[in-house]
């Protein structure tokens, strides 16, 4: 679905070098790296807003760049971490935003787009805050909302910048399991930055590690999430063993060490 091929990108230094990367329809990928590693210029450039300086990006076998920037909006939903906004929107008013690509010429909302952003504030268990002012919620659940307005827009690939950045244990595990169920009920792709280690291991499907720009190593969690790899990329020693009940990889840091 998503493609990126060597792509390379550099502001005053190299940022991304020969990073090739794709994410498939139904599945979820997890961007894991230390601070500086270029995880957050990578989704820029997935999508569509930066131009990589070397390599390309394609979206169902198309280049993203011949996309207008409204079938982008239509088809790449992008989450970065909430802040405040300079209007005093209410959190309905912000999420009704992500319905601006799908909007007639006479630019109102319809009773349709209504609908979806309800269900979108709904699904992310934050319909209790639709007449408040985005500004006067907590950063939790901002991010609960920020995510309401991407999911609004009916994307086809989803690109999440830390999703549960701020939020609590309950909502960041019902987050992400939302995502996961939806990724697979709408035949969705997921390409997600996150630290949390140990919820990237749970959810995701495949972990791509991102260290000086470059992608050291990629797969499923069980063939990637190793003691040396994972030491290496954030050059810490951990310890890795199984999830008693999932099976999955747990990290746990040496204390000492």
């Amino acid at each position: 679905m998503l493609e990126l091929r060597d792509v390379s990108f550099c502001y005053h230094r190299p940022v991304l070098s020969g990073i090739s990367l794709e994410v498939k329809a139904g599945e979820i990928v997890a961007l894991l790296g230390p601070n500086g590693a270029g995880k957050s210029t990578l989704l820029a450039i997935a999508c569509g807003s930066l131009k990589p300086q070397m390599g390309e990006v394609r979206f169902a076998d198309r280049p993203l760049a011949d996309f207008s920037r409204r079938e982008i909006a239509r088809t790449i939903a992008l989450v970065v971490q909430a802040g405040d906004v300079r209007f005093p929107l209410t959190a309905l008013e912000y999420v009704l935003a992500g319905r601006f690509a799908h909007a007639s010429a006479f630019g109102f909302d319809s009773r349709h787009d209504v609908e979806i952003a309800m269900k979108s504030l709904t699904d992310m268990d934050a319909l209790q805050f639709a007449t408040i002012r985005f500004n006067e919620l907590s950063s939790g659940e901002r991010q609960r909302i920020v995510l309401a307005r991407a999911m609004a827009q009916e994307p086809r690939m989803l690109l999440l910048d830390e999703p549960t950045a701020n939020a609590d244990l309950a909502h960041q595990i019902s987050l992400l399991g939302f995502v996961k169920g939806l990724t697979r009920e709408r035949n969705m792709g997921v390409l997600f930055v996150t630290h949390e280690i140990n919820l990237a291991a749970e959810f995701a499907d495949r972990v791509a590690l991102i260290k000086d720009g470059r992608l050291i190593a990629g797969g499923q969690p069980e063939e990637i999430m190793t003691a040396d790899l994972l030491s290496q990329l954030f050059e810490l020693p951990l310890l890795i063993d199984k999830h008693p009940v999932s099976g999955k990889p747990r990290i746990s840091w040496l204390s000492g060490k």
